[in-house]
């Protein structure tokens, strides 16, 4: 999950609600050709920048024989809007996008995916039975899970007294920790501490829950440093700061000092996954690069380069041992991580998340 890019807008929902659509799974896919000439296709593929491995499209050409072109989006709000941007029907001009779980239903909802052929994808066979058990594509029909992970809070041992173990030593840091502490904006993780305080759910829509969501994160707020999504690891290999709510891949847990925690309150499920659009006229060639991307050969790389957990069991399996030794969060089981409660499009009511952000950041 790239941390600029986690979370749906209600730019992305407002651009959805004009495709009127049936989702694609609905309507049953189209017969693909397993026996197609792939060499005779290209591909473009919209990813996050540094999320796969800059040699990829060469690899993919002298492997498969498809010339692949890279283009990168900096956020899930960005090809969101480019995706949508014609409503159902038209054509982007990309095959492959990687958005987060929530935006790949969020476009399945508006018609603009293609489902899965598992036939073609035989590699499928390398995801983890609990890969199939994700809320917001149960069975993986119009998504492929790329990497995955939960949030919590990432801390120097050193400068914390007692471990933290609950979203309030968050919310509500000792004394000694005031001003010490940063909390990501992303609208849907700045909320999540405080929902689940509060024992709310990550995907309410409720108002009074928002509301008293927001009256806890505005008084937390006072004892913060910084709201900061995506440089809390050098914060705290610095000893800026001691606490921070984190994605567990982007915690610095290589430095012997910083630990990873899931708070007992429990946590989400956040996954990044890839998707094949409707609207491209190469989904053999698609469906063969999200296969070769399956090889635990070409998938370990995301773990072992950008240390998020991939849901591929053979992958997995592969790891270099120190990598494994050195990065906790890495050492979650399927079962753990599924603990946590899977984010899914909320619809028209993520424009509440975008309003709670709001008042909060601004707020005093």
């Amino acid at each position: 999950m790239r941390a600029v890019g986690a979370v749906a807008t209600g730019l992305a929902l407002l651009l959805l609600a004009g495709c009127g659509e049936e989702g694609s799974q609905s309507n049953g896919p189209d017969a693909l050709d397993p026996k197609a000439d792939i060499t005779e296709q290209s591909l473009t593929v919209s990813i996050w920048d540094g999320y796969s491995p800059e040699d990829l499209p060469e690899r993919v050409k002298n492997d498969l024989g498809v010339p692949v072109k890279i283009a990168h989006h900096a956020t899930n709000e960005e090809i969101m809007a480019k995706l949508t941007a014609g409503g159902a029907g038209s054509d982007s001009g990309i095959d492959v996008a990687f958005v987060s779980g929530q935006y790949a239903q969020a476009l399945n909802e508006a018609g603009l995916l293609e489902p899965i052929h598992a036939d073609l994808i035989p590699n499928l066979k390398n995801l983890y039975p609990e890969a199939q058990q994700l809320a917001y594509d149960k069975g993986n029909t119009f998504s492929v899970p790329y990497t995955w992970g939960t949030t919590g809070i990432c801390y120097r041992t050193d400068l914390v007294e007692q471990a933290p173990t609950s979203w309030n030593d968050i919310l509500k840091p000792p004394a000694a920790l005031k001003k010490k502490v940063t909390m990501m904006t992303t609208e849907r993780w700045l909320a999540l501490p405080a929902l689940k305080v509060l024992g709310h759910s990550v995907n309410t829509t409720g108002d009074k829950e928002l509301t008293d969501a927001r009256t806890l994160l505005l008084d937390a707020k006072k004892n913060l440093l910084a709201y900061d999504d995506t440089t809390f690891g050098d914060r705290l290999t610095k000893g800026e700061s001691a606490m921070a709510e984190a994605w567990d891949g982007w915690c610095p847990t290589s430095d012997p000092k910083i630990k990873f925690t899931v708070p007992k309150e429990g946590s989400d499920l956040w996954v990044d996954t890839m998707v094949v659009l409707k609207s491209s006229k190469n989904k053999e060639a698609a469906h063969a690069l999200i296969n070769y991307i399956l090889d635990p050969e070409i998938h370990s790389w995301a773990a072992e380069n950008i240390l998020y957990k991939v849901p591929n069991k053979a992958a997995m399996e592969q790891l270099d041992p120190k990598v494994l030794e050195a990065n906790a969060p890495l050492r979650m089981t399927p079962a753990e991580l599924l603990k946590g409660e899977s984010i899914v499009d909320v619809g028209d009511a993520a424009a509440k998340y975008t309003r709670l952000s709001t008042e909060v950041t601004a707020g005093s």
